[in-house]
């Protein structure tokens, strides 16, 4: 994705999340960037692709995340507590509103990047369940299927205003406690005496 387009939807991005995605004109945008619709409508036609497209940079943004770092031998407690982290930094401005507003009024681009998102999420934490099970830090009686699919629902979950209202709970607090919940509820002994000694060294919350 071109370097320009990037800086444009990352700008977009706040202002979304300001503002709200629906409430956000073109006009709006290029007098926030300081460019002329023309300039603009280089990178995109419409609103509906300009939608399209910061989807497509945040999912790029996420996957990104696993090919910065060699995981190769790696503990999986500490792939999980990585890759936990650099969510909390790369998406702490994704709030369970912005998510209803795209759902609302873009649904079948949302439906789709939803599907994207969740077969690349699916295929990695079901690597990443047999790898801790093999490593002994992940219990050798879990389904990897069944709980890879229930991950993913409570990383969808996280999203649902009505359960999570924006002003009340921000995204990093709310994927930290899930996946300190994910992690106690497979972790064998070892595992979990391993993830208490190593939680604090990236940062996390105590929730004790």
């Amino acid at each position: 994705m071109d370097n320009t387009l990037k800086d444009i939807l990352e700008r977009v991005r706040e202002l979304f999340y300001k503002y709200g995605v629906r409430s956000v004109s073109i006009d709006d945008i290029c007098r926030d960037l300081g460019i002329s619709k023309k300039k603009l409508y280089e990178f995109v036609s419409s609103k509906h692709e300009l939608v399209e497209k910061l989807l497509e940079l945040e999912r790029q943004s996420f996957e990104i995340i696993f090919s910065q770092y060699n995981f190769e031998g790696i503990n999986a407690i500490d792939i999980l507590l990585t890759v936990s982290k650099e969510l909390g930094e790369h998406f702490r401005d994704i709030s369970p509103s912005m998510t209803f507003d795209l759902l609302k009024y873009y649904p079948e681009i949302y439906h789709k990047h939803v599907e994207e998102r969740i077969e690349f999420i699916f295929q990695k934490i079901q690597v990443n369940l047999t790898k801790g099970i093999s490593q002994g830090v992940y219990r050798t009686d879990l389904s990897v299927e069944l709980i890879a699919r229930l991950y993913i629902r409570r990383l969808m979950d996280l999203h649902n205003p009505e359960f999570f209202p924006a002003e009340k709970f921000s995204f990093r607090t709310l994927y930290d406690v899930m996946i300190d919940n994910f992690i106690r509820g497979i972790a064998t002994e070892t595992g979990l005496a391993y993830y208490e000694a190593k939680r604090n060294n990236l940062n996390f919350k105590k929730f004790d």
